[in-house]
This record gives structure tokens, sequence and C-alpha cells, in this order.
């Protein structure tokens, strides 16, 4: 009775061990895929920031006007945003729905905006833009730089049907609407 008890409690931490691994391994992976990402535009390597985008995505906007706006926002000459820091908030269990993996990550992109070429009408636009999107108090204006710095609280959600590969997308809020149309409900309840 006792060997059968000791038997069944090791295997018990054996699986408890294992699913921990699995689930450190689908983290592991799904940060990798999202700072790869991140790093894409940091470095202004956006034909790999298209590649890492899930495919389904561009059902909705094709993806040369996605390119069009990724260059018009970061090769922009009146406006240079550079990406400074990437931290996690927190990185979804994956969800196994109809074939695919998803899991939603939370985490504050941190962005410098150079606005020294504009006027001081364009910078309080710019200004009055960015705390609309991002939040009051997530916005910082560097008078010496003539910059902004934003602490962008952000949402993506990867997607991959090995869990070794994830491509990811955008969970803006006011693009909800049209991710109806390739995230599963269960998902998109949880932006």
């Amino acid at each position: 009775m006792k060997t059968r008890f000791i038997t069944t409690l090791f295997i018990f931490i054996s699986l408890f061990c294992f699913a921990q691994t699995k689930t450190n391994t689908d983290d592991q992976a799904i940060r990798k895929s999202m700072v790869y990402f991140v790093n894409t535009i940091k470095y202004k390597k956006l034909d790999q920031t298209v590649d890492s985008i899930y495919p389904k995505f561009f059902t909705i906007v094709k993806k040369d006007q996605f390119t069009q706006m990724l260059n018009m926002t970061y090769n922009n000459p009146f406006v240079k945003i550079d990406v400074l820091d990437m931290k996690f908030i927190s990185v979804g269990k994956p969800e196994l729905i109809e074939g695919e993996n998803f899991s939603i990550s939370s985490y504050y992109l941190k962005l410098k905006a150079d606005v020294s070429s504009m006027s001081e009408e364009m910078k309080k636009s710019i200004s009055e833009m960015l705390t609309k999107k991002y939040g009051k108090g997530t916005v910082e204006y560097l008078a010496k730089e003539r910059a902004y710095v934003i602490n962008a609280p952000m949402k993506m959600v990867a997607v991959s049907k090995d869990k070794k590969n994830w491509k990811v997308v955008f969970a803006d809020k006011e693009y909800k609407k049209q991710l109806e149309k390739i995230l599963p409900k269960k998902i998109l309840d949880k932006l």
C-alpha cells in the first residue's frame, strides 16, 4: 500500500513538472516571436515585420497597404519614431481552437517620437492624438530633445499551429470589429 502511494505520488509530481516545463516552453516561444517582431520594427526591417504577421490578417488589410503604413510610420522624415524598450506584463496560456493555438499577451512598448521638425501647433496635435490613443500619463514631452516618449500599453495575439512558429497580430480594441473576421470569438471576448 505504501509503495503504491509513493509510486502514485511520484507519477503525479512527474506529470506536474512536465506540464510546467511545457508551459514555460510555450511562454518562451511566444515571447521570442514577439521580441523578434518588435526588433524588426526597431531596426527598420519592415519586410521581416510583415513576415511576422498572422497571414489571415492580410485578408482584412492588404499586405502592400500594411507595408506602406509601416513605412509611413517608421520611415517618416517628419516624425522619427524609435522603439526604446519592450516589457512583458503577461503571456497567456495557449488555447487550441479549430486547429490553431492562440495566446494573448500584454506588454509595454516604449517609443520615442522626435518631432523637432514640426511646428508648435503640429506638436500639440500630435500630443493630443498620442494621449487619446495610449491614455493620459503615458505620453511625456522632452523639451530639450523635442521628442515625445510614449510608454504604450499594448496587447497582441500570437497564433501557431505547431506551438513552435508563432505569428502575431495587434489586438487593439479599435480594430476589434475587423479582428472578428480572423480571430475566434473566445479570444476576442478576452481582449
